[in-house]
C-alpha cells in the first residue's frame, strides 16, 4: 500500500513538474515596487526573451514556471530600471579621462590638480572640468595668469562645472583664434584692460572646442565603456544623453549591436545644421537599445556663470541680463522645422526669459493637438505666471541636485522674488501632471540616490539646510520614483516598453539593498545598488566581476 501511494505521489509530482513552463529567469522573494498605474507591489516576476511575462507571488510563480536561472532577492527591494532623463554619457566618459576639478575649494587647488595630472600624463593639450568659483572663498572668476606661468607652451582649457564656461590659458586662446575683437554673439569673452582674461562663456566656447585635438575612435569607445560601467553600478538602465553628434550616436549603436555596450540610450541630437539635415530628413531611429527622435537645443546658458537669460537684470550684476544662445526668432523657426519632421524638441532653458521664450515657441505647435511631448530641460527659473503653461505636451525635465548645489548662491543671482519660481519641482509637477528627473552628470554626480534624496529632502549631502530648502517644492517618494522611471519613460515615448515592472515590458530592473520608500531619508544618499538587470540579463552585481 505504501509503495502504491509513493508511486502515485511520484507520478503526480512528475506530472506537475512536466507541466511547468520553461522560462529564462525567475525573480523571487523580492520587495517589488511595480510602479504601474496603481503602484502595486509584488514578490516575484518571470522573464522570457528579455521581457516580463508574469508578475505575482513567489510560491505561485515557482509552481508554474521552471528555469535554470533564478534570482533570489532575499527580501531586497526591486524597482523598475532607473532612467536618468537628462545626462551626458559620452561626456562623462571623456570627463573620466581628463582632470577632475569637481569639489575644489580654491583656485590654488585647481592648479595643483592640473599640475599633478600633467606630471602623470604629459599631454600636448590639457583638458579638465568641474571647477566652480561659487565654492571658493573668493567667489570670482579666475584668470589665465597663473596658467600662463605654469604652462606657457601647453594649451590648457578647463571647463566650468556646468559646461557653460572655459578658463583657457593664452596658448589655448591663441590656437582658438580668440582675442579682444572676437565675435561674442550668444555668449561672452570676459576682458580686462581690453584683453581676454581667459574666461569664455557659452557660444565662443565653440572656438576652443574646434581647436582641441581630435579624439581617436579608440579613445571614444573607451570613454563610452567607462561611463557605462559607472552607470550600471549605480542602477541606471537607460540614460538620456542630452546632446550628441551623429558620429557618437552611430558609435553607440554599433557598440550596442555587437554587445560591447549594454545600457539603453535615448539620444538627443545636438542642434547643428549637419545633424539636423541628416536626422530630420531620415526620420526616427529606434532599436531595442537606442532611440533617436529628439533635438537638443540651447535657449540660454547657465546661472552659475551668469549666462542664463533673465527678464530683468541680475541681482548681483547691474545691467546684465545674460544672453540667448538661440535667438527667439530662431527658436520659433527651429520648432516648426522639428515638428514637421516628427521629432521632439528638448530645449535647455535656465532663466525666466529663456523659459518664456521657449514656451512661446512651443505653444502654436502644441495647440494643434498632436502628441509632441516636447520638453524643457532644467526649467530652472520660471515666472510664477508661467507655470500653468506646462502640460503633458510641455514636460519639465529637471535635476533635483541642481537645487541643492545652487541654493548657496542662486538667490544672490535672482533676488528674493524670482527665487520663488526657481527649482520649483512640485509646482511644475502640479501643472504638467508629471516630471522627468535626471542629474545632468557629469555636472552633478551620477548617483541616482542623490537625485532621490535631493527631490524629497531638499538637502545637500552635508544635511544642509536642516529643515530642507524651500520644502514646499519637495516631491514625495512615490512622485520621485515615478520621475525616475515611468514619467521619464513617458517623456521618451517609451512608457509601453519600460519604466514599470509590467507584463510585456523589458526586464530592466534595479535591486536595492534597502527599501527606498520607507527607510529614513538620511540613509538614502548612501543606499547601495545590489544588482542591475537589462533585458533580464544581470549587467552588474555588487562584488561580482561580470565582464
Amino acid at each position: 500500500m505504501k509503495t502504491l501511494l509513493y508511486c502515485i505521489l511520484t507520478l503526480v509530482l512528475f506530472s506537475c513538474s512536466s507541466e511547468k513552463q520553461a522560462t529564462d529567469l525567475i525573480v523571487k522573494n523580492a520587495n517589488i515596487y511595480t510602479v504601474n498605474a496603481t503602484f502595486d507591489k509584488a514578490s516575484a516576476f518571470v522573464v522570457n526573451e528579455g521581457k516580463i511575462i508574469e508578475i505575482g507571488d513567489s510560491k505561485i510563480l515557482e509552481a508554474k514556471y521552471s528555469s535554470t536561472n533564478t534570482f533570489d532577492a532575499q527580501g531586497k527591494t526591486i524597482v523598475p530600471g532607473l532612467i536618468d532623463a537628462h545626462a551626458h554619457l559620452y561626456n562623462l566618459g571623456l570627463f573620466l579621462q581628463n582632470v577632475d576639478l569637481k569639489g575644489t575649494n580654491s583656485f590654488e587647488e585647481v592648479l595643483e590638480r592640473v599640475v599633478a595630472f600633467q606630471e602623470e600624463r604629459n599631454l600636448d593639450y590639457i583638458e579638465g572640468r568641474g571647477w566652480d568659483q561659487n565654492d571658493w572663498e573668493v567667489k570670482e572668476f579666475p584668470t589665465k595668469k597663473r596658467l600662463d606661468e605654469l604652462f606657457p607652451d601647453t594649451p590648457v582649457a578647463l571647463k566650468r562645472i556646468d559646461g557653460h564656461a572655459y578658463l583657457a590659458n593664452s596658448k589655448a586662446l591663441e590656437l582658438a583664434g580668440i582675442n579682444a575683437e572676437t565675435n561674442t554673439e550668444g555668449g561672452e569673452i570676459i576682458l580686462n584692460n581690453g584683453e581676454p582674461t581667459g574666461i569664455i562663456i557659452d557660444s565662443p566656447m565653440d572656438l576652443i572646442n574646434a581647436s582641441i585635438p581630435k579624439t581617436s575612435k579608440k579613445h571614444k569607445i573607451q570613454a563610452l565603456k567607462a561611463a557605462e560601467k559607472v552607470c550600471l553600478k549605480l542602477g541606471l538602465t537607460t540614460v538620456d544623453d542630452a546632446g550628441l553628434d551623429r558620429e557618437i550616436i552611430e558609435l553607440i549603436d554599433s557598440l550596442q549591436q555587437t554587445g560591447e555596450l549594454t545600457i539603453r540610450v535615448y539620444a538627443m541630437v545636438s542642434n547643428t545644421e549637419e545633424n539636423l539635415d541628416y536626422y530630420l530628413n531620415n526620420g526616427i531611429i529606434k532599436t531595442d537599445r537606442l532611440h533617436v527622435r529628439s533635438i537638443k537645443v540651447y535657449a540660454d546658458g547657465a546661472l552659475g556663470s551668469r549666462g542664463a537669460t533673465l527678464r530683468k537684470e541680475y541681482s548681483d550684476k547691474e545691467g546684465h541680463i545674460g544672453a540667448m544662445i538661440t535667438p527667439r526668432n530662431k527658436l520659433s523657426a527651429l520648432a516648426k522645422r522639428i515638428a514637421k519632421a516628427g521629432y521632439q524638441m528638448n530645449t535647455h532653458a535656465i532663466g525666466d526669459s529663456a523659459n518664456i521664450s521657449v514656451l512661446r515657441a512651443y505653444k502654436p505647435l502644441i495647440n494643434d493637438g498632436k502628441d509632441l511631448r516636447w520638453r524643457i530641460e532644467h526649467a530652472q527659473i520660471v515666472s510664477l505666471e508661467d507655470f500653468d503653461k506646462y502640460s503633458k505636451n510641455i514636460i519639465p525635465s529637471v535635476q533635483p541636485t541642481h537645487a541643492t548645489s545652487d541654493m548657496y548662491w542662486a538667490e544672490d543671482r535672482v533676488g528674493a522674488e524670482r527665487i520663488k519660481g526657481a527649482y520649483a519641482y512640485k509646482s511644475l509637477l502640479k501643472s504638467a501632471g508629471m516630471i522627468a528627473l535626471g542629474t545632468d552628470f557629469p555636472i552633478e554626480k551620477v548617483n541616482p540616490m542623490h537625485t532621490f534624496y535631493s527631490a524629497i529632502a531638499r538637502k545637500d549631502l552635508k544635511n544642509y539646510p536642516e529643515e530642507g530648502y524651500r520644502m514646499e517644492e519637495a516631491l514625495n517618494r512615490e512622485e520621485t520614483l515615478k520621475g525616475m522611471t515611468i514619467w521619464a519613460a513617458y517623456s521618451n515615448f517609451e512608457e509601453y516598453e519600460k519604466g514599470s515592472i509590467e507584463i510585456g515590458k523589458f526586464a530592466d530592473f534595479t535591486v536595492l539593498e534597502k527599501d527606498i520608500m520607507i527607510i529614513p531619508e538620511e540613509e538614502i544618499p548612501n543606499l547601495k545598488v545590489n544588482a542591475t538587470f537589462i533585458n533580464g540579463d544581470k549587467v552588474y552585481e555588487i562584488g561580482a566581476n561580470l565582464n
